[in-house]
């Protein structure tokens, strides 16, 4: 709210200043000098306030609310959040992957989903997207994913040869490849997509009892999408349209909601299920196991401060709670890392006592010191000690999940159950859940984006990718992308404009 007699401007440590407008200068057309402190404060201030985007997920925004459980999961997990009758503060940012902070939000791409829950266990993070499946399995292949939807070195262009020479060289790409290249390529807003673990993870009930669990937030306002026309004119037109129309419906107190599901797997199933239950490429069918109804995320307050709130906002997959837990899933042991690994570098060691991502429970941690440490340590320093420190409970432990595993050390792919392969269910995605509208769009979708591929070696796999996944549909794409590169020499070799 704008007060009617202003406030008087201070220094950063709260002394009043002179002026707003003018340096201390010697006479009024004389040099500035370096005793002006606020005009130093002020110029090197501004040399240092943007801090590194993000490496992924550069792009993004979201706004805070409340998780309220309405189901009752208590049977297989004893997570304080997820009992029934709970409600817990949180927030989400969702976000493009390959984009730039400047860059539009109705590129083609998968959108990031990510939650923090403020428990009285502690934060629990999830961090998914918009699709339930991901482009690879293994983490050693994610940063040259990653790389691969970037910008050249030599231009600093985006690039399809790039793009295309990565996925037609990763066939277990081909399941979200399928997903992207959809409809759900491109979401119409944020509050009309749905929300992903994508990954496995565990719960533990309060008898000890372990299961593996899929996350879905399914949006309460309906899926809808942009069609690449109408995200192409989006683009130019509000290049921040889905920021944009997330804050001003929460401004006009439309506030978006979405219905947290799972699906849960009993801890014996995993070993034997005919798809590798932790193959971050696959999806679990609804047959096997069906959705159950957690609980309702409402989203109800923006942001008052874009950077302090949301720019400097630090989700990790391995803030957990008592009652939940990682598993197997190659992916997400990886991220593991590498998410707390990238705030500490974004953001300094001492990320998370930045107010967003501060627990709001009491730490007792044996953490010390480090760059913009704002709390008091207090002896003893370290671990065991008979000091009155603070000593581990393993009975509150924050998670209890296990699972057993031998053999030699070896670099290989996940161990291929009855029915895994890279294709069969991108095969599905498109014979059994798209209808024919949604194919076709997909073969344009596709033959758009892939036209822009030079090197003829490239645009052959691409051709043989689609093909793998479903002749037909791999048929016509290659007839769509040879239509529209005669199409495109059609007008290099149109005539002149005299």
């Amino acid at each position: 709210m704008t007060s009617s007699q202003p406030q008087p401007t201070t220094t950063d440590s709260g002394s009043p200043v002179v002026s707003d407008e003018h340096s201390l200068t010697i006479g009024p057309d004389g040099p500035i000098l370096l005793n002006d402190n606020y005009l130093i404060e002020q110029m090197a201030q501004f040399n240092r306030e943007r801090i590194p985007e993000r490496q992924p997920h550069a792009k993004g925004g979201g706004a805070f609310g409340t998780f309220r459980v309405t189901g009752d999961v208590s049977a297989y997990t004893r997570a304080a959040m997820f009992q029934p009758g709970a409600e817990t503060e949180m927030m989400a940012r969702f976000s493009t992957v390959a984009g730039e902070r400047g860059s539009p939000d109705t590129w083609r791409d998968p959108r990031g989903f990510a939650l923090k829950f403020y428990t009285s266990e502690g934060n629990f993070d999830l961090v998914g997207n918009n699709t339930p499946v991901f482009f690879i399995r293994d983490p050693m292949k994610f940063q040259h994913f990653i790389r691969s939807q970037k910008r050249l070195a030599r231009n600093n262009l985006r690039d399809a040869d790039m793009q295309w020479d990565f996925w037609t060289l990763s066939p277990e790409s081909a399941h979200q490849v399928s997903w992207l290249m959809g409809d759900r390529g491109i979401p119409k807003t944020w509050r009309h997509m749905n929300g992903y673990s994508s990954h496995t993870y565990s719960w533990v009930n309060a008898s000890g009892e372990q299961f593996w669990v899929k996350y879905h937030f399914k949006t309460d306002q309906g899926v809808e999408c942009l069609t690449q026309a109408e995200a192409d004119h989006l683009a130019g037109e509000d290049g921040d349209a889905h920021q944009r129309d997330l804050y001003d419906a929460i401004e006009r107190r439309e506030f978006p909601t979405w219905t947290l599901k799972v699906q849960v797997m009993p801890f014996e199933d995993a070993k034997t299920y005919r798809y590798n239950p932790f193959d971050l490429t696959k999806v679990w069918p609804h047959a096997d196991y069906p959705l159950i109804e957690v609980g309702k995320m409402e989203l109800n307050r923006n942001v008052t401060d874009f950077h302090t709130e949301m720019e400097q906002a630090a989700f990790q997959p391995n803030n957990l709670v008592p009652g939940t837990g990682l598993s197997p899933d190659k992916m997400l042991l990886g991220r593991g890392f590498s998410y707390a690994d990238a705030h500490r570098a974004r953001l300094g060691v001492n990320y998370q006592m930045i107010p967003v991502n501060r627990p709001k429970v009491p730490v007792h941690s044996y953490s010390k010191d480090g760059g913009m440490r704002v709390e008091n340590v207090s002896d003893p320093v370290y671990a065991p000690n008979s000091q009155g420190g603070p000593k581990a409970d393993p009975s509150r432990a924050v998670y209890s999940n296990y699972f057993a595993v031998d053999g030699d050390m070896v670099q290989q792919a996940y161990t291929l159950r009855a029915e895994d392969d890279d294709y069969g269910q991108a095969n599905t995605l498109i014979n059994q859940v798209m209808n024919d509208e949604e194919r076709e769009r997909l073969v344009g979708n596709v033959a758009g984006a892939a036209s822009g591929v030079q090197s003829d070696d490239i645009r052959e796999r691409v051709y043989q990718y689609w093909k793998n996944i479903d002749k037909a549909i791999g048929d016509r794409i290659e007839a769509a992308i040879k239509a529209e590169l005669a199409k495109n020499e059609s007008v290099k070799g149109g005539g002149r404009f005299d």
